[in-house]
């Protein structure tokens, strides 16, 4: 690649970073606690799996299929066609159900690993993925935590697809469709800050029935998806290994290299190459080295066959 091609390469990512229709804003910086959340209470959840429906309702997406695993005999994951699950554990405190979902993280690793903006922190703090940016380059997948986004590896004109916490109907003023359709009131939603006061005020009101950890207030830097559970969380399959730094921290000071590496190295290279060029054009050749035979015997012919020194 020439310099004229590399300085092409660089122009088309920053315009892809630029295009789009219309398109999630990104957050500016503000107060994450102000971040529209939900909480969930595992005490609560009977497992009637109506937030899935709700979810692919609203989301356009297939209907649940339940025909096999309505029993919970399998721990399942959301995927490219469900962006909800909910699965049953069994605890010291008896049967236990959990849904999953995208966490939506107050500082998203999903996001700082994308290279071209499809996926944004917005303003209100819902994680979205604009379609008409992304590139499948599909690092956010490997960048999230919580194994959130999933990539439709079977279509022809594949998307990530993930829980958007219904950012279009926070926009119109309504609620997550999961949290409107939950009969048993175990979803609630609202700021994170008053459902931070909420999930604490009922582990210690009831500390018999509850574990003494609210889950996502710090794991991974703060989620938006916040959990209180009769049992500790490593029991229902919540990573308990994450940390309380958010995870695109770690990789800050890595990241302040890749201007140089894609810009200025490679004009390192190129100046080297024509420095080292220039200097063998100057060297004499390997005959005027060592006694070398120039080829002549003394008489005119040369010495090799063909004429060929």
């Amino acid at each position: 690649m020439d310099r004229r091609s590399f300085l092409k390469v660089i122009a088309a990512t920053a315009g892809t970073a630029a295009v789009g229709g219309k398109t999630a804003a990104a957050r500016p910086a503000a107060d994450p606690d102000e971040d529209w959340a939900v909480l969930v209470d595992l005490t609560r959840c009977a497992g009637c799996r109506m937030c899935e429906a709700a979810c692919a309702e609203a989301n356009g997406l297939p209907e649940p299929d339940w025909s096999d695993d309505f029993s919970y005999a399998s721990q399942r994951k959301t995927s490219d066609h469900q962006w909800s699950v909910v699965n049953r554990f069994d605890t010291r405190a008896g049967e236990v159900f959990v849904k999953r979902q995208c966490m939506h993280c107050l500082k998203p690793a999903c996001a700082a690993g994308c290279l071209t903006k499809a996926l944004v922190k917005t303003d209100d703090g819902p994680v979205v993925w604009n379609e008409d940016r992304c590139m499948g380059c599909r690092y956010c997948m490997i960048s999230c935590p919580f194994d959130a986004p999933k990539f439709e590896y079977g279509s022809a004109n594949p998307k990530i697809q993930k829980c958007q916490l219904c950012w279009q109907r926070l926009e119109d003023g309504g609620v997550p469709a999961c949290v409107e359709n939950c009969p048993n009131e175990a979803l609630t939603f609202g700021k994170r800050s008053e459902l931070l006061r909420e999930a604490w005020k009922r582990v210690l009101d009831d500390p018999d029935s509850y574990h003494p950890h609210v889950y996502g207030e710090r794991e991974a830097g703060g989620t938006s998806w916040l959990y209180v559970s009769p049992v500790p969380f490593d029991e229902v399959g919540f990573r308990t290994d994450l940390g309380e730094e958010a995870y695109p921290e770690r990789t800050r000071n890595f990241l302040t290299a890749v201007p140089f590496v894609l810009v200025l190295w490679p004009a390192m290279l190129l100046a080297l190459r024509r420095a080292t060029g220039h200097e063998e054009e100057e060297q004499p050749p390997a005959s005027h080295f060592l006694g070398a035979p120039t080829g002549d015997d003394g008489d005119g012919s040369s010495s090799h066959p063909g004429g060929v020194s």
